[in-house]
């Protein structure tokens, strides 16, 4: 890569990171449905046209770390060891510590608390959530039709995908009801949740520990 072409490269993200980390602020202090798009681009000091540029929908300026999220699953899967079913590699990623679950900081608890609750209230992102892990489930049925070189009418890809992709979605529901009913110790809602995901992957094992084992 040209050293130019990297710098715009670099320049962009962080212009993309700025504009999302202004906009989480902003959502946190007075919620998704009471800030404008033109706000945050006048708080981030760029154009509208420029936050579109980089989020197509104000939707998008809250999820914008499932795009990233996304491949780091997919690359988990695609890469994992010899010997190893897709659950496995599977769960050693959904289960790996990561964010405000894995490093408490306490500066940064209240603006989560405050965005997980913004999520669960909003009707708007809970629907482009569930875009997104629609989109999830077709990219890892894809993975495992080409690594199962599955027939187009074995349906075992699809409920495979469809179960994992299940289980991130019931461990970031069982993180919302938490946050809803109690203001929570994170340090120990972290580990309840890995225990939680724990029981989860167990609960699938029987169906598909033998899996799609790498070669």
């Amino acid at each position: 890569m040209a050293p130019e072409h990297g710098l715009r490269e670099r320049k962009k993200q962080q212009t993309k990171q700025s504009i999302a980390e202004t906009a989480r602020h902003l959502f946190a202090e007075r919620g998704f449905e009471h800030v404008s798009v033109a706000e945050v681009a006048r708080a981030a000091d760029v154009s509208v046209a420029t936050v579109f540029n980089y989020f197509p929908t104000k939707e998008d300026l809250v999820y914008v770390s499932l795009e990233q999220f996304e491949a780091e699953l997919l690359a988990s899967i695609r890469e994992r060891r010899p010997g190893e079913s897709a659950l496995s590699a599977f769960g050693v990623f959904v289960l790996k510590p990561r964010g405000l679950l894995a490093s408490p900081d306490p500066e940064k608890t209240a603006e989560f608390l405050a965005l997980t609750r913004m999520v669960a209230a909003s009707p708007a992102l809970l629907a482009r959530e569930h875009e997104i892990f629609a989109r999830y489930t077709e990219s890892l049925t894809r993975l495992l039709v080409d690594e199962t070189r599955a027939r187009v009418d074995d349906p075992s890809p699809t409920i495979a995908a469809a179960s994992l992709i299940g289980v991130h979605r019931a461990l970031i529901a069982y993180v919302r009801e938490r946050v809803r009913t109690r203001d929570p110790d994170i340090a120990r809602l972290g580990r309840d949740t890995r225990a939680y995901g724990s029981r989860a992957l167990s609960f699938l094992d029987p169906a598909l520990g033998n899996y799609a084992i790498k070669d």
